[in-house]
């Protein structure tokens, strides 16, 4: 009997240990991908932005990166601020079958 007839994907997230890095890669994929489209909507390069958030421009691509799950609470706060943004976290029940 195989026994992963039945199972689902989040079961073989758990099994494996790699929930939580695909939850974290999954997150950071929308935060960098809606500070894009802020920056595109108020045409804001790349350099304008480290400008605006007094840092560097590596550190901007590294925000933009939807692989780097490591940006910091800070460094997305400074993102936020620059784009006259809010920044809003929240957790909520987690969903089990």
């Amino acid at each position: 009997m195989n026994k992963h007839i039945g199972s689902d994907f989040d079961d073989l997230l758990d099994e494996d240990g790699l929930r939580e890095e695909a939850m974290a890669a999954a997150v950071k994929r929308v935060i960098a991908w809606q500070i894009a489209q802020s920056m595109k909507a108020q045409k804001v390069t790349k350099t304008e932005m480290a400008a605006r958030m007094h840092t560097s421009r590596m550190v901007v691509n590294r925000l933009l990166d939807e692989k780097d799950t490591s940006v910091t609470l800070a460094t997305l706060a400074r993102a936020s601020a620059a784009l006259g943004a809010s920044l809003r976290f929240e957790l909520g029940t987690a969903v089990t079958a």
